[in-house]
């Protein structure tokens, strides 16, 4: 898959159309949920998804791949800031080539008619990680296609776990501020700018990806989904097998060693990225492989 940034945006594989998942079993008293989310989806669509109030009543708190508060109290956002920036001293124009410069200007321009020439952009980007700015680039290539369709400050984890809280529910996560962090951030400098050049030289190749990731987890087209996230164009832009692993098969490895305990202890509503769901090393088989019975919510 094109660009490990991209791949972290892709949510839901399953031969089924199914995002919502019931957990039982296992000597479960109570049984759990967990559902596939989508960080472009507009939050309105969770109306949409049968069963969702029913199974999110049914349980006792929500957890997250992070805890909500915890990513948004101020030594957290501290820290989060340091983790997305160059070093001290180090800037966007001083790692990158003049080359490499004038294509990630240029397709600033293309995106919001400005680029690092202008002071304000330049104090505000100039100072980005490679894999930082790829995400903004990201976010602002699919949000000109969709204006007015998308609210970056209100997603899927974050109204699950805001509606938990109105209920005086607790809200966990399976991972830390600082592990997300070094996943998403702390990968080799050079990878960051060959990942990031491939942004800016496919745009056109990006957007129709997340469009199409968008789409097809609107219709709850999980076999769509599927085909997206197995595109390959044959070049150094595709995610190797580490950094799959990193980003996702490691990862889900490690919420089994910990969502047991949490299920037993209470009936829990599990919020992720669909991407982590499916397949041989995905959640759900990693639960059944476990002993669990893991069933679609149709209603």
């Amino acid at each position: 898959m094109m660009l490990t940034t991209v791949l972290a945006a892709m949510f839901a594989v399953s031969t089924h159309a199914q995002l919502l998942w019931r957990i039982s079993g296992n000597q479960l008293e109570s049984a759990s949920y967990i559902i596939g989310t989508h960080h472009l989806a507009n939050v309105g669509f969770i109306e949409k998804i049968p069963g969702v109030k029913e199974a999110f009543q049914k349980t006792s708190q929500v957890c997250g791949e992070l805890a909500w508060a915890d990513m948004t109290n101020p030594d957290s956002l501290a820290y989060m800031q340091s983790q997305m920036l160059l070093p001290e001293g180090q800037t966007l124009q001083s790692l990158l080539t003049p080359e490499q410069m004038t294509r990630v200007n240029a397709a600033l321009k293309r995106l919001m008619g400005v680029d690092m020439s202008n002071p304000m952009v330049a104090a505000q980007m100039g100072r980005m990680k490679p894999a930082t700015l790829t995400t903004q680039m990201e976010l602002l290539l699919f949000m000109s296609k969709h204006m007015g369709e998308f609210d970056p400050t209100s997603t899927f984890d974050q109204y699950f776990q805001t509606q938990a809280q109105k209920n005086n529910e607790p809200c966990i996560g399976l991972e830390t501020v600082d592990f997300q962090m070094k996943t998403l951030y702390d990968k080799p400098m050079e990878r960051q700018v060959e990942l990031l050049m491939c942004l800016v030289d496919n745009e056109q190749t990006v957007v129709g990806m997340l469009d199409n990731l968008t789409e097809t987890f609107y219709a709850q087209d999980l076999d769509a989904l599927k085909k997206t996230m197995d595109i390959k164009l044959g070049t150094s832009c595709d995610s190797n097998s580490d950094e799959e692993d990193q980003l996702l098969y490691n990862r889900n490895a490690d919420w089994l060693t910990k969502m047991p305990d949490i299920m037993k202890k209470t009936p829990t509503f599990f919020v992720v990225g669909a991407g982590h769901l499916p397949g041989d090393k995905g959640v759900l088989n990693l639960l059944r492989k476990a002993g669990y019975t893991v069933e679609g919510v149709k209603e």
